[in-house]
């Protein structure tokens, strides 16, 4: 065996070794020099590169403080600060032969002994004898000592560059090392010192670029990772991410509280901004108010998706202005003429969008629609044609639960179903595909189409996040749900289900869009009968029957039970509880399954709930033991009036536990159940359930099987835990 001091991050400050001015502790700097990276790539690379940092020196028995990361387009940067000089040392022990074996009569070593020794390396002289729990056994005890940190660096370093991971990788020379972009220097100083490592065929030095046109891109020295982030800046590079963040918010904040404007903020954008500059630089920049006139989500998805500018609203008006905000790797004395090659190539796009917009209108949306049938949904599931028409039964079937006798209602989700995928055959969406929907709804306005009807068509896709917003309308919810439902089931039908991290056509995000409209939008749904309507047309329409092994319904459930843990329920039992009989419950209403666990972890917190649930167990323990049948409980046969007591309780209380269910006041039906509290102690108290006389016997135990079924008719308390048992 072998002990050690516990590797990994040390808050001591560094520390000296005794008698020598040698220090126990330096700094690591190592920065990766690459061709620009897509600016996606840099937050997960850096997240890796710190997270291997830390596993390689734990793994190597290198004692650090910290471990920060750094990076631009053009470099990667790792500092560790406080990293051990030497590898911590250990004591390594094994136990031999036991010493009856290891010595002859004369106390001299045999082969065994001779033969231990060598195999671990130390001299038979050294061996030591112990007592055991077995008797007096040989161990050998050595010690190694740690390596210099600095000779362990040269192999390990390179082994944790070449193991970073890229959603796409390349090589580009023969040392076969693939990298997201090619490497073109490795700056690596230990303790103020270049560590002579390799990486891609690259031997390391104190040297690294500055900016391509700010620092000329000459080469400059640094030692340590305070000349590093200094000497860089001055060659106009801002290595901290986040100090580029907080510098493009004030410049951004500055300007828009000098031209009155209002940003469209994006956090996305803001990432983007921060990932593709070195030394950010923001500049306003303006576009023809003609093209105000193309609808505003046109116009913001252009400047961000072909430019990455971000949008500005005028204070007063409110309304989306004809400026943008580029944030630019460069700085210079006359800014305009950067500016002016901004809204050169944005008028561009502009025109191009205006283009798309004008061309769009000449053809409305039922003429559109009509075209569907050429448009592929999926190879095994048919056409877009095919989907719009599965999504209109669905909408229908869901109006007519959502509100029976609203027949507006009714009629506005079927006419917004069979124009939801029209706009996928226009020119903007052609061009940008995250404005399906949008779109089709803009269009469906300026066609004077109604307001339920295009409101519907615009949030169809929604919604698209956690955090993101709801359809604004029941008609569009009712869509929205009938579009994400068969989805779900289609492809659940086809076999294509997510697997592990694989989830391709966002199933997942689907199922939780389903759970957060109807729990946020407080609708009643029998999801149950939707789904299986659904399954119904998949089968009716191209014979794919559902599969056995993964169930569309189970898995939309599961989302809500993630949905519910991480918003509303804090108790697992609790969910475990109420889940396990609203699965089964017909219909299956995610509503009612909510308040249901929303009132029961109220009504744990009560000091008389958990000596209930005792109770509670003992009556379920019983009867699931005797797997006994419900049968008439007869007064008759009570022979204590601790059993007329709970029989007439129990009877009293269901009538208000039934009414207070259907009147979905749970709080009202679990008082009922608390309630009966004293009369299951008493009963218990006060009889043997298990009486010799078997008529008895039976007769407390379908007693027993009421209060059962009463409790298990909300809830499966079972499953709840008594805290502190």
């Amino acid at each position: 065996m072998a002990t050690q001091k516990k590797p990994g991050r040390q808050n001591a400050s560094p520390k000296h070794n005794r008698g020598t001015s040698t220090p126990s502790v330096a700094e690591l700097l190592l920065e990766i020099g690459v061709e620009e990276l897509p600016y996606q790539f840099i937050v997960p690379t850096l997240t890796s590169l710190k997270e291997s940092a830390e596993c390689l020196f734990n793994s190597q028995r290198l004692t650090f403080q910290t471990v920060r990361t750094m990076g631009t387009p053009r470099r990667l940067t790792v500092v560790i600060d406080g990293l051990a000089t030497k590898q911590t040392s250990i004591t390594k022990e094994a136990m031999g032969p036991s010493k009856a074996v290891a010595f002859d009569q004369t106390g001299q070593p045999t082969k065994a002994a001779l033969g231990f020794a060598a195999g671990q390396g130390v001299a038979v002289q050294d061996l030591q004898v112990r007592q055991t729990p077995k008797g007096e056994y040989l161990f050998a005890v050595k010690r190694e000592e740690g390596r210099a940190t600095a000779s362990m660096l040269l192999d390990a370093l390179p082994q944790l560059v070449s193991g970073l991971a890229f959603p796409k990788a390349m090589k580009w020379n023969d040392a076969g090392v693939r990298f997201a972009r090619p490497i073109r220097w490795v700056t690596a100083c230990y303790g103020g010192s270049v560590l002579p490592i390799e990486v891609a065929g690259i031997k390391a030095s104190n040297q690294t670029r500055g900016h391509r046109v700010l620092g000329g891109g000459k080469w400059v020295s640094v030692r340590d990772a305070a000349s590093y982030i200094n000497t860089l800046e001055r060659q106009g590079v801002i290595v901290d991410p986040q100090r580029r963040r907080k510098l493009i918010e004030e410049q951004i904040a500055a300007m828009c509280h000098k031209t009155g404007f209002q940003l469209n903020d994006d956090e996305a954008l803001l990432d983007q901004a921060v990932y593709t500059t070195e030394w950010p630089c923001v500049v306003l920049g303006n576009f023809k108010p003609e093209y105000l006139a193309v609808p505003p989500e046109v116009l913001v998805t252009s400047m961000k998706e072909h430019q990455g500018f971000f949008s500005v609203n005028d204070k007063k008006s409110g309304k989306l202005g004809a400026h943008f905000i580029a944030v630019v790797n460069n700085r210079v004395k006359d800014m305009s003429l950067i500016r002016e090659g901004n809204e050169r190539v944005l008028a561009a796009r502009l025109a191009d969008a205006k283009f798309f917009f004008d061309e769009d209108r000449k053809v409305h949306l039922k003429e559109r629609a009509k075209k569907l049938g050429g448009v592929m949904f999926h190879q095994k599931l048919g056409t877009m044609a095919q989907k719009q028409e599965r999504v209109k039964t669905l909408a229908e079937a869901l109006a007519g639960q959502l509100s029976p006798q609203d027949e507006e209602l009714r009629q506005t989700c079927v006419c917004a179903a069979l124009l939801a995928k029209a706009d996928l055959l226009t020119g903007i969406v052609g061009e940008f595909p995250e404005l399906q929907g949008v779109m089709g709804g803009e269009y469906a306005k300026q066609e004077g189409i109604s307001e339920g009807v295009w409101k519907a068509i615009r949030d169809q896709y929604l919604p698209v996040g956690m955090e993101a917003r709801l359809p604004e309308t029941l008609e569009g919810q009712a869509l929205s749900l009938s579009d994400k439902v068969d989805t779900i089931v289609a492809f659940f039908s086809a076999g294509i289900v997510p697997k592990g991290s694989e989830d391709p056509y966002a199933l997942r995000r689907h199922a939780l869009s389903v759970v957060r409209i109807i729990i946020e939008g407080k609708l009643r749904v029998a999801l149950d009968e939707i789904v299986a309507q659904a399954q119904e047309i998949i089968e009716k329409e191209t014979g794919l029957k559902p599969s056995m092994l993964h169930s569309p319904l189970s898995f939309i459930f599961e989302r809500f039970k993630f949905y519910s843990g991480m918003l509303h329920i804090e108790r697992d039992d609790v969910m475990a509880a109420v889940c396990a009989t609203a699965y089964s419950r017909r219909p299956l209403d995610l509503q009612d399954a909510l308040e249901r666990m929303k009132a029961l972890q109220t009504v744990t917190t009560r000091p008389e709930f958990d000596p209930l649930i005792v109770g509670f167990k003992r009556a379920h323990r019983l009867v699931e033991k005797e797997q006994w049948n419900r049968e008439p409980v007869e007064a008759s046969r009570f022979q204590h009036a601790a059993e007329s007591a709970l029989h007439k309780a129990v009877t009293d209380e269901r009538n208000q536990v039934e009414a207070s269910v259907k009147a979905y006041e749970y709080g009202r039906a679990l008082d009922a159940l608390v309630r009966l509290k004293p009369v299951i102690d008493d009963f218990f108290a006060a009889v043997m359930v298990n009486a010799e006389e078997q008529a008895i016997r039976s007769n407390r135990l379908s007693l027993l099987k009421e209060v059962d079924d009463l409790f298990m008719s909300f809830a499966d308390f079972s499953q709840i835990v008594v805290q502190g048992r």
